[in-house]
């Protein structure tokens, strides 16, 4: 829907209006702050200690079968030995002794080796088992930081939400009243100054928050209400002092409301 036709005094009445809003909308965000990150990054955090803890659980199991199969194999190999042994018992010549007492040997190494390997997994067992007590440890100590740091953003947000959404909506109805050239320069300075002001008042012969002073001459024009001007300093649009209180005061009244 095409922006209602003002006159420049209503413009810049509906940008002041707008700035109140939106300046309004920034103190409540500015309230939950780096919250919503924070809570973001620690539910992140939370997940990957999750992860990593459920493969150092899956490693544990794969290598306590590891161990399994090793104990297996030490049996096979003292199974083949006491075959060997008791085949050297009916052997008739030296060759076939000294080739059963080669196999014989190859089994004790095969032993040696599973019984080394088994200590090394054991040991690794034992640094995971570590390792896992300290992430439990680490992960319960975050996910009670991200619990308090949820219910500290849903009390803040269930404080808010409600004056939040009431204020986008008369934000998204003053920008409907403004033509799309002004608005977007409107947007323009406010996105371009740390805060938020894109449209202020002169205070004390000066635009507000400035210490340049302004031309009387200036002064007299922007009091005319009769074209929009903006501060050669700041690039900030410039209302009157008594233009500013009268629309303060009808906000007021409108914040007052919610």
């Amino acid at each position: 829907m095409a922006a209602k036709e003002l006159n420049v005094e209503e413009k810049l009445r509906a940008l002041y209006d707008l700035q109140l809003i939106d300046s309004r909308i920034d103190e409540i965000r500015n309230v939950r702050g780096e919250l919503p990150l924070e809570v973001e990054d620690l539910e992140d955090e939370v997940a990957g200690l999750s992860t990593r803890l459920d493969k150092f659980k899956s490693d544990l199991e794969s290598i306590e079968d590891q161990i399994k199969a090793k104990k297996v194999s030490i049996e096979e190999h003292k199974e083949a030995i006491k075959k060997y042994t008791s085949q050297q018992k009916e052997v008739r010549n030296n060759r076939e002794f000294n080739s059963l007492s080669k196999e014989i040997e190859f089994q004790e190494l095969e032993i040696q080796l599973a019984e080394k390997h088994i200590r090394e997994m054991k040991a690794s067992i034992e640094h995971k088992k570590e390792v896992i007590a300290q992430s439990k440890e680490k992960l319960e100590a975050k996910s009670t930081h991200l619990k308090h740091k949820k219910s500290e953003l849903d009390a803040i947000m269930s404080e808010t939400e409600k004056e939040e959404k009431f204020l986008t909506e008369k934000s998204a109805e003053y920008q409907a009243q403004i033509e799309d050239r002004l608005l977007s320069a409107y947007n323009r300075i406010r996105g371009s100054v740390r805060n938020g002001l894109a449209i202020v008042s002169i205070e004390r012969g000066a635009s507000a928050g400035s210490f340049f002073t302004i031309p009387p001459q200036t002064q007299m024009e922007i009091a005319s209400r009769k074209k929009i001007i903006t501060d050669e300093h700041s690039g900030r649009i410039l209302v009157d002092n008594a233009l500013a209180q009268e629309e303060r005061e009808k906000m007021e009244q409108l914040f007052a409301k919610i």
